[in-house]
């Protein structure tokens, strides 16, 4: 068939993709489907890039649900629901369809099929694993609205960088959908709304630079505030990273101390790897590392671990980690090791880097299943081990989903 911009089709839902999209195929060529379920019959309606006749696959937005699936539920942002016309659908729920034990398991074969591709043979995905019990919203501690020129304040629709107006928030923390609904009058750009530990929301606006600006001029420092896990407290900016379930820092902290007990020699040097604020850093001196070295690309970051890590008299290193990886002395080595790399994954010079470094354990952070799974294939080929995967749902009505992997020799 010819395509064109808008063209209705009716297709039959059978997989998952990453990225939160599903799998349809319509005369041979795959379709990845918005707002569907796998089992569904849905029309969708091809996206203004999918025109081209030569494309290996084409994508399409739900606008009708022809069959549903036995796991649709209403949607939990009224705002996305596929109802809407898609171009007015608010972006970052694109799970929030789908009952929840469901998109559990979603993300689990999402998991599971990374791992076949990429990771090499024998490789189990395991379950991933609920937080909390609530229905899962209320969580995001971190929220990014946008301005755009004609003043209109709300997320970007999905797939898009067109502001849509919304009426609620629902997977933000109380106090920040309160403060979202109350913003007026703000130039076009970004806005931050962040609550850090001590529970009250900081606004950070980030107006869009006027045309031709150099943005030369002296900026205030970020504002710093604090974070808890546990009995430890983390300094780190307002806008800086941490993560944005209130119990994804705990969560993850508990399952890296848990993979790592018992494997952690006091004389060893160990290494947080992309170690942010030094949570990692913390975790390792709890598991009585006495020597830790926490390398971190963003300078801000480093300055708050060397302060967070004072009380291990820890090494914070503000550096690119492929570089400070290869420029180590030869025959240097490790003890343990917890490698948090960014949503691409460590990459291979990392993965070689860390092999010839011969940690005694390393304690792999993902944030993404695909990136994981290429990084995993990586450390196999190299004769590593995968000895044990957890998955963590820390991102409720989201296709995102934390996992943490036990790698020895």
């Amino acid at each position: 068939m010819t395509s064109s911009a808008g063209t209705l089709l009716d297709l039959d839902i059978t997989g998952i993709a990453h990225g939160g999209t599903f799998i349809a195929r319509h005369e041979g060529r795959v379709v990845f489907v918005s707002d569907a379920i796998p089992g569904e019959k849905v029309r969708a309606r091809l996206s203004a890039d999918s025109t081209d006749e030569s494309k290996s696959f084409w994508r399409a937005d739900a606008v009708e649900v022809l069959e549903a699936s036995e796991h649709r539920r209403p949607h939990v942002w009224v705002e996305a629901d596929v109802s809407r016309d898609p171009t007015e659908r608010a972006g970052g729920a694109d799970l929030g369809h789908i009952a929840l034990p469901h998109q559990r398991e979603l993300k689990r074969r999402v998991l599971a099929e990374a791992l076949d591709r990429f990771a090499g043979a024998g490789l189990e995905a395991p379950e991933v694993e609920a937080v909390d019990s609530s229905d899962g919203t209320g969580w995001r501690t971190r929220v990014t609205l946008h301005v755009d020129d004609d003043g209109v304040v709300g997320p970007f629709a999905a797939r898009s960088h067109r502001v849509v107006p919304v009426a609620s928030h629902p997977l933000a923390r109380p106090s920040i959908a309160e403060a979202a609904s109350a913003l007026r009058g703000a130039a076009p750009g970004r806005v931050e709304l962040v609550e850090p530990g001590d529970g009250r929301v900081r606004v950070i606006r980030h107006a869009d630079a006027p045309s031709g600006a150099r943005g030369r001029g002296r900026r205030s420092d970020p504002e710093v505030v604090f974070e808890q896990v546990g009995d430890r407290r983390f300094q780190v900016d307002a806008g800086g990273f941490w993560q944005v379930h209130p119990r994804a820092a705990s969560v993850l902290d508990a399952a890296v101390y848990g993979l790592l007990d018992g494997r952690v020699d006091e004389s060893a040097t160990h290494y947080d790897l992309y170690g942010g604020v030094g949570l990692f850093g913390a975790t390792l001196g709890d598991l009585g590392a006495t020597d830790v070295v926490t390398v971190e690309s963003s300078r801000r970051a480093t300055a708050h671990a060397q302060q967070n890590l004072q009380h291990l008299g820890a090494t914070a290193v503000t550096a690119r980690v492929d570089r400070y990886l290869a420029a180590l002395p030869a025959g240097s080595t490790a003890g343990a090791v917890v490698l948090d790399p960014p949503r691409a994954g460590a990459g291979r010079a990392v993965v070689d880097s860390l092999n010839a470094l011969a940690p005694e354990a390393i304690a792999y952070v993902a944030c993404d299943p695909v990136a994981l799974a290429r990084d995993l294939g990586t450390f196999r080929a190299h004769g590593w081990t995968v000895e044990r995967m957890r998955a963590f749902d820390l991102f409720p009505h989201s296709h995102h989903f934390e996992v943490v992997a036990l790698l020895t020799r």
